[in-house]
C-alpha cells in the first residue's frame, strides 16, 4: 500500500499518541492501522479505536464481524478494505467464505448471507433490509459499530493511498492470500479485553456517546470519531459545509452519481474561493476514489494549511457521510 496526498509519520520516528496507536493496533490487530492518518494524531487514534472496540473485541463472532467489513468494503468498492478483511476471514478458518465474499459471491450460511445483505443496505440505505438486523439486540453496538467504521475507513483509504493491499496486487491469487493469512492467525483468536483503546483518547472530546452504542466502549470510541472529525469543518466556509450536509441527505447520494456532473452543478453555487475545499469535502463523502492529485494541489494553493489539514477535511467529508448512514440504520434497528 502507497500512501498518496500525505505523508505519515514513520514508525521509527512516531512518538505520543501515534506511536501508541501503532504500538496497539501491531498486537491486537496484527499489523500497524491507518498510517494515512497519522498527521492526524486524534483522528487517528479514534479512528483506531472504532474499529477495536467494535471489530476485534466484545461477544459477537469475529467471523460475524468481518463478513460486516468485507460486504460494507464491497458496497463502497474499497479495494483494499475487501482483501484485508478476505485475508482475516482466511485467517479464521473461514475459507469458502473469504472467497465467496470476495468474489461478491451469497455466502452459503443463511446467517452469513443475511448480514452481508444488511451490511450492503447500510451503503444503499434499503430500508426492507435494515429493518430486521440478523443480530440480537445485545450485539447490536458491535455490529453497527463495525459497519460504520468500515464505512468510514473505506472513505479515508479510498482518498489517501493507492488501495494495493500488496504490491502488485499479489494479493489476488488465492495461494497468496491463504499464506498471508497465516501471519494473522494468532491474533484473530486473541480474546481482547474491551475498552483497551479509551486511553488513547485521551484530551479528545466523548461526552455525545451515541443511544444505540448504550455503555459500551464503543460508545466513547465513536464519540471521539465524531469529535475529532469535526475538526476538519474549520476548513470550509459556513456555505460549504451547509453544501456537503445537504448534498449527503439527497437520496441520490446512497445510489450511483453521475460522474463530474452533480459535482459541478453543486460546486458553482459556492464562491470560487471556497470550491476547493468543499470539492475534497464532497468527494471524500460521495466519491472517494474520484479524488485525484490535482484536486489536492488546486486546494493547497488556497491555502497554507498542512498534511494535518488535509486528512482533517477528508476526515469531515467522510464522517458527513457516515452520520447519516448511522441516523438511516439507527433509527431502524433494536439495541435492546
Amino acid at each position: 500500500m502507497s500512501v498518496r496526498h500525505v505523508v505519515p509519520v514513520p514508525r521509527r520516528s512516531a512518538t505520543g499518541r501515534v506511536a501508541e496507536v501503532y504500538a496497539q493496533s501491531t498486537a491486537d490487530f496484527g499489523q500497524v492501522a491507518f498510517m494515512m492518518l497519522s498527521p492526524a494524531p486524534e483522528l487517528h487514534a479514534a479512528a483506531w479505536a472504532v474499529l477495536r472496540e467494535s471489530e476485534l473485541a466484545g461477544l459477537a463472532p469475529r467471523t460475524d464481524k468481518e463478513v460486516v467489513a468485507v460486504a460494507v468494503s464491497q458496497a463502497n468498492r474499497c479495494r483494499f478494505c475487501i482483501d484485508a478483511h478476505t485475508i482475516l476471514i482466511h485467517a479464521l478458518g473461514e475459507h469458502q467464505l473469504a472467497e465467496d465474499l470476495l468474489n461478491d459471491r451469497v455466502p452459503t450460511d443463511p446467517h452469513h448471507a443475511a448480514l452481508a445483505t444488511w451490511a450492503k443496505a447500510t451503503r444503499t440505505l434499503d430500508p426492507a433490509h435494515l429493518a430486521a438486523p440478523p443480530f440480537q439486540p445485545e450485539l447490536a453496538a458491535e455490529y453497527i459499530g463495525t459497519a460504520l467504521s468500515t464505512h468510514f475507513i473505506n472513505r479515508m483509504f479510498s482518498t489517501l493511498t493507492d488501495e494495493q493491499l500488496l504490491p502488485g496486487n499479489l494479493q489476488r491469487a488465492r495461494s497468496v492470500r491463504r499464506v498471508g493469512a497465516m501471519a494473522y492467525t494468532r491474533t484473530v483468536h486473541q480474546e481482547l479485553a474491551r475498552g483497551d483503546s479509551l486511553p488513547l483518547l485521551a484530551g479528545i472530546p466523548t461526552a455525545s456517546r451515541p443511544a444505540w452504542a448504550g455503555d459500551t466502549p464503543i460508545g466513547a470510541a465513536y464519540a471521539a470519531l465524531r469529535s475529532a472529525a469535526a475538526d476538519g469543518a474549520a476548513l470550509l466556509s459556513e456555505q460549504s459545509q451547509n453544501l456537503l450536509r445537504a448534498t449527503v441527505a439527497e437520496p441520490t447520494a446512497t445510489g450511483p452519481l453521475s460522474h463530474g456532473t452533480w459535482l459541478t452543478q453543486r460546486l458553482t453555487r459556492l464562491p470560487e474561493a471556497d470550491r476547493p475545499a468543499a470539492k475534497l469535502a464532497l468527494l471524500a463523502a460521495l466519491r472517494p476514489h474520484d479524488i485525484a492529485e490535482a484536486d489536492v494541489t488546486a486546494w493547497r494553493a488556497t491555502t497554507s494549511a498542512n498534511d494535518t489539514h488535509l486528512v482533517r477535511l477528508l476526515g469531515f467529508g467522510a464522517i458527513t457521510a457516515v452520520e447519516r448512514i448511522e441516523e438511516a440504520i439507527t433509527s431502524r434497528t433494536s439495541t435492546g
